[in-house]
């Protein structure tokens, strides 16, 4: 068991804390505190509403104190400023077509799950991109140093599995779970994570394969009942 807890002065309550190694989840309380059954070099994904998805991994040092400290990433939606013109036709859709924007928005930008509409950024190859085996991508080579397209990888994942979260609430309601496996309805969500990590439950939602669905809840749900009896 190790004592965890979030440096964040704000928003802090109701953070999902998932074990992906084990299974085990909790819940921060309204101090950013939580106690989790951990071992050493297992992952803690933290994941709410207010934050950006993090993960950090269990070292001997936070093993040996059970002691964990962690500061998640603010998330803040900040929309450009809209001016509507006096000319209104009356037509809600025909009048929204014409407003003017700073800049395109997309479903991240208002929260809500579903295609961006923007490409995503090419992760050249460092080395011969420009036609010779030797020539070199400066900026690319710059960037791979910093870490940048790992990253991106990351940032990727975690979104992916953000809209892939929503996709199964959109199907499946809170009370499904109840229902179908005995999961109550404020631990769905880590059950659905749990799904997420552990099966090809991903790629059956990307090509709407439900029968996969259905049978990763079912092969799911013992391991994670078991998990919660067990804490």
């Amino acid at each position: 068991m190790i004592n965890g807890s979030l440096t964040n002065k704000a928003a802090i309550e109701g953070v999902h804390v998932f074990n992906t190694t084990s299974g085990y989840n909790v819940i921060t309380d309204q101090n950013g505190t939580f106690k989790i059954e951990v071992k050493i070099l297992d992952t803690l994904h933290f994941s709410a509403i207010n934050f950006y998805p993090q993960k950090v991994v269990v070292t001997q040092e936070n093993y040996t104190n059970k002691e964990l400290a962690v500061t998640l990433r603010f998330l803040t939606n900040e929309l450009d400023e809209v001016f509507i013109g006096n000319q209104l036709s009356g037509t809600i859709a025909k009048d929204v077509r014409c407003i003017k924007t700073g800049k395109n928005l997309s479903f991240d930008d208002v929260r809500i799950p579903g295609f961006k509409g923007t490409p995503k950024e090419e992760m050249p190859i460092v080395i011969g991109q420009t036609g010779t085996p030797f020539s070199i991508n400066v900026d690319a080579l710059y960037k791979h140093i910093l870490g940048y397209y790992e990253n991106l990888k990351t940032m990727r994942q975690w979104q992916g599995q953000s809209n892939a979260v929503a996709k199964v609430f959109n199907l499946y309601p809170l009370l499904f779970f109840e229902e179908a496996y005995g999961i109550l309805q404020n631990k769905a969500y880590c059950f659905v994570m749990m799904c997420l990590e552990t099966t090809q439950m991903s790629e059956d939602i990307a090509i709407k394969k439900y029968n996969g669905i259905l049978t990763a809840f079912k092969n799911t749900a013992p391991i994670y009942l078991a998990n919660l009896a067990e804490e």
